[in-house]
């Protein structure tokens, strides 16, 4: 009978499983994100995540405001001093209704709290307990839980879970916090955020309010530093799009121009005026395009869609969007030869650019601030040009894509190696 020849035991020569490489417990496989319940923060998050290959094993968190009423008017205040005063208001209340039916007297309903019908009871509401339970007692099974926050709501929850679970978790805040940056392991942000530490910045700030204008100092190596924001767009996307949307946009005469309006902001102030001259500027430039393709966002005030409406809603060659699902957008970027972005939209611009064809932007001249940095910027790279309206669409040019998201992704590997971890999907 012959002896039984059992495995030899591993050696450095044959190699390890990669899940036992530097250590059973630093590979990270899966991700929390700490949203705001704002799409353009919670994009930038997600956009991360899937570029760092774990798209399908992250678990979306919410911090969310109580909503309606007065509620509008207490979006200043931090999250927590917000829904302590929130219930406050609501014990008044309810003592209110009270009096009022012993009075036989009609009650007019309350809005429900954090959106009712807006889709959040459908996310978790981000716990930092929770949270912190979930990333100790999972570590020695699962590994370190990466966290991923974006937006001013989600600086205190993010920051919290850092200081409570620091040996568990790595943490990236997305967005300057405004508040110490080695409360997370790794802050993304657009450089722009620091334009306040610029001479012309400097210049804008009284010297008495220079204090109260964050943020303070340079970046650190906590630091990475991005053009725009973060999305969701790459190539791999971008081509998934273009098979997804290929019967729709593939027998559109060419050139296809995609039109994308957003709504005034603080730093970006315009209505009927702006939409009266972005109209203008497209009848002009229409003789050279084959089709173009206009969307609003929520955001857009009804009297500028109203005027490109009006104006652009009957003309054969125009097709505007009218909000129904489907939504074209990634269609849209798959697609087009050119872009029209509005300047107040950042977001909508940093993806547009991320495609490497041409975008013109309306409206720039009108921002300020670290708007009126960002869109300097752009133009110093080549990446945008001014809307004029006296462009020639069959005339194409190109640039090197914007290509944030990944390389964000990039620096968060290496600073994951720095501390002995990695990240394997």
């Amino acid at each position: 009978m012959r002896p039984i020849r059992l495995p030899e035991p591993p050696s450095p020569t044959m190699g390890v499983p990669d899940i036992f490489a530097g250590g059973g417990y630093n590979v990270i496989r899966r991700a929390v994100i700490i949203g705001n319940g704002f799409p353009g923060s919670e994009n930038q998050s997600i956009g991360l995540v899937r570029a760092l290959g774990l798209s399908d094993k992250h678990v979306l968190y919410r911090v969310t405001r109580p909503r309606g009423g007065i509620n509008e008017w207490l979006h200043w205040l931090p999250v927590s001093v917000h829904k302590k005063l929130d219930y406050v208001i609501r014990q008044l209340c309810g003592y209110s209704r009270l009096l009022l039916t012993a009075r036989g007297e009609k009650l007019v309903p309350r809005p429900l709290q954090n959106g009712g019908s807006e889709g959040l009871s459908s996310v978790l509401e981000a716990n930092v307990r929770q949270i912190v339970t979930m990333a100790r007692e999972t570590y020695e099974k699962d590994g370190p839980l990466l966290v991923v926050a974006s937006g001013r709501d989600t600086i205190s929850t993010a920051s919290s879970i850092k200081i409570l679970a620091s040996d568990n978790v790595f943490v990236v805040q997305i967005q300057h916090p405004r508040v110490q940056l080695n409360r997370f392991d790794l802050v993304i942000t657009p450089r722009h955020d620091y334009y306040p530490l610029t001479p012309e910045g400097q210049e804008r700030i009284p010297k008495f309010l220079r204090w109260w204008i964050t943020p303070r100092e340079a970046p650190d190596r906590h630091v990475v530093l991005t053009t725009g924001v973060l999305h969701q767009i790459d190539s791999a996307a971008l081509r998934s799009a273009a098979s997804a949307w290929h019967d729709k946009f593939a027998p559109l005469p060419k050139p296809l121009l995609v039109v994308n309006i957003g709504g005034p902001t603080g730093c970006c102030r315009y209505g009927s005026d702006l939409a009266k001259q972005l109209t203008a500027h497209l009848l002009s430039v229409l003789v050279s395009c084959g089709s173009v393709r206009i969307s609003f966002s929520t955001r857009t005030p009804e009297k500028v869609s109203k005027i490109i409406v009006k104006e652009l809603g009957n003309n054969p060659k125009v097709y505007i969007w009218d909000g129904q699902e489907p939504n074209p957008h990634m269609g849209h970027l798959a697609w087009a030869d050119a872009f029209v972005v509005t300047a107040d939209s950042i977001s909508m611009i940093s993806e547009a650019c991320s495609t490497g064809k041409p975008v013109y932007i309306m409206g720039a001249e009108r921002c300020t601030w670290k708007f009126a940095d960002f869109h300097k910027s752009l133009k110093e790279k080549g990446v945008v040009r001014s809307f004029t309206g006296s462009e020639d669409m069959s005339d194409s040019w190109s640039y090197p894509p914007l290509n944030d998201t990944t390389e964000a992704a990039s620096r968060v590997h290496e600073a994951l190696s720095e501390r002995g971890w990695s990240l394997r999907p």
